[in-house]
């Protein structure tokens, strides 16, 4: 088992304090000091976290593996395939939400999502897709070319009865 530390938060802190820090990139040498095998961040098309300085650095700085999270656009494929993280996860991005709250919609967003993963494995870069619990998700992905998957566990985790902790429990399981 290996264990990714992801940073958006600490970089939510000092843009919210309009401040040189907390700084991400002092927060990702003290994760790899404390055992992180690998660092994650999302940089957002609106920029409300991590700055594409930050990912920058971050690509200098982080020993173990680099995880970029990122929409499937032109604009972040770019950002990627000049920054060389060692894995992109592609993620749906909605204004509104203030964390991602669910998977790609794979059947909707297609052609999107098979340019970038087309791209990003050209590139040399690893490729996950962020899914729903489904195991037509699981199949799409893999129909897409995806190197893996990361099954979005928000519903398992928001889960408050019995019931649904293990109905939850056994949608992620089955799509595992």
């Amino acid at each position: 088992m290996r264990l990714g530390v992801n940073l958006d938060h600490v970089a939510t802190v000092r843009q919210a304090r309009r401040a040189a820090e907390p700084d991400p990139a002092a927060a990702a040498v003290l994760a790899e000091l404390g055992g992180a095998d690998g660092i994650t961040v999302h940089l957002r098309e609106d920029r409300r976290h991590i700055q594409d300085r930050d990912l920058r650095l971050l690509r200098d700085i982080v020993r173990g593996r680099l995880n970029l999270e990122m929409a499937a656009t032109p604009e972040m494929i770019d950002i990627a395939l000049n920054v060389k993280p060692d894995q992109a996860t592609l993620v749906p991005e909605r204004r509104e939400e203030v964390t991602t709250e669910g998977g790609l919609d794979l059947a909707a967003d297609q052609a999107s999502i098979k340019r970038a993963v087309s791209a990003l494995r050209h590139g040399g870069i690893f490729v996950a897709l962020f899914i729903d619990p489904e195991p037509e998700s699981v199949k799409s992905a893999r129909k897409l070319e995806a190197d893996a998957v990361e099954i979005h566990t928000g519903m398992y985790a928001n889960a408050r009865s019995e019931t649904s902790i293990s109905r939850e429990g056994e949608r992620v399981a089955h799509a595992a």
